[in-house]
């Protein structure tokens, strides 16, 4: 045997076959390229650097100004500013023409809902965007209408009056100004879990003896139920903030129909700014509180959901 032989030989592996060097480890790498190559949009750091500025610079610093705004009144100059007569009327007109505005939303829109998702017939199309048409009409335009079709010369008015209902100019022409801007967003909401809820369940209770009632509380309102609680906080929120649609319907009449936002809106041209951000940081914390509920009664329904499935 000749001295190479020798030395491959000698330098072989066990088994016979060449050793060769060590490799790198590279597969984690590979897997963190392919894993980068995937992504749409830059890292996480990056991203949430992003999401964090914007809501800072579009949520929190302008809730902070009106928080310090507020600061510079002492106590007792805050509870009087909030606590006034006039305040306190538009706050149980504002709080329950809201309530009672999302409340028929819930029962109505998902009636709506349900006949968009469940039926077909002629004009679905126009009437599946008339649903949108609150969200796209400006909200002066909306109020305009409304006292137009509801005073006492208009279209419905002129036929109401004579009974002694008057609507326009009052609380109750409050409820319905909410009730049209507040109805898209239960149907948008629970519309696309109807047309992902198993039909077959429905059948299955049906064909076991259930009643369309027992059917309906049974097997399909535990399913909507997550979202006709989203969609009534929804409408309850944007109630509450309700400025251009309400203002030409209520007749803006002090400790009758006068929303809250009019009062803020009334102090600031008085160039009252302190008390006009001591109501608003009342209104504010009542809607978190509020939304903080209904988010809560939301997770309690999906873990009642989850455990009865």
């Amino acid at each position: 045997m000749s001295a190479s032989a020798s030395l491959a030989s000698s330098v072989a592996s066990p088994s016979g076959t060449p050793a060769t060097p060590p490799q790198r480890p590279t597969a984690r790498r590979a897997r963190r390229a392919r894993s980068s190559a995937r992504r749409v949009l830059p890292g996480f750091g990056l991203t949430l650097g992003y999401t964090v500025f914007y809501l800072s610079l579009i949520v929190l610093i302008p809730l902070s100004a009106l928080l310090f705004k507020t600061f510079t009144l002492t106590w007792p100059e805050f509870w009087e500013a909030v606590t006034a007569p006039r305040v306190m009327a538009s706050y149980r007109l504002t709080f329950g023409a809201s309530f009672l505005a999302a409340l028929t939303n819930v029962v109505f829109g998902l009636l709506v809902a349900w006949v968009l998702v469940r039926y077909q017939f002629p004009g679905k199309k126009i009437v599946d965007a008339l649903v949108d048409l609150p969200f796209a009409l400006p909200t002066a335009v909306a109020g305009i209408a409304l006292t137009a079709v509801l005073a006492g010369n208009g279209w419905i008015g002129q036929y109401l009056e004579p009974l002694g209902i008057q609507i326009a100019f009052t609380p109750a022409g409050v409820v319905v100004a909410l009730i049209f801007i507040g109805l898209p967003f239960v149907v948008r909401t629970v519309q696309p879990v109807l047309e992902d809820a198993e039909k077959e369940l429905e059948e299955a209770a049906m064909c076991l003896g259930a009643t369309r009632w027992q059917t309906f509380t049974r097997v399909i309102f535990p399913t909507i139920a997550p979202a006709l609680l989203t969609g009534f906080a929804m409408a309850f929120a944007r109630g509450m903030g309700e400025y251009g649609s309400v203002i030409f319907i209520a007749g803006n009449m002090p400790m009758i129909s006068e929303i809250t936002p009019l009062i803020i809106i009334g102090k600031l041209e008085q160039y009252d700014y302190a008390g006009a951000t001591a109501v608003a940081t009342v209104m504010l914390g009542i809607s978190f509180l509020l939304l903080l509920v209904i988010n809560g009664l939301q997770t309690w329904q999906r873990k009642r959901s989850g455990a009865l499935s």
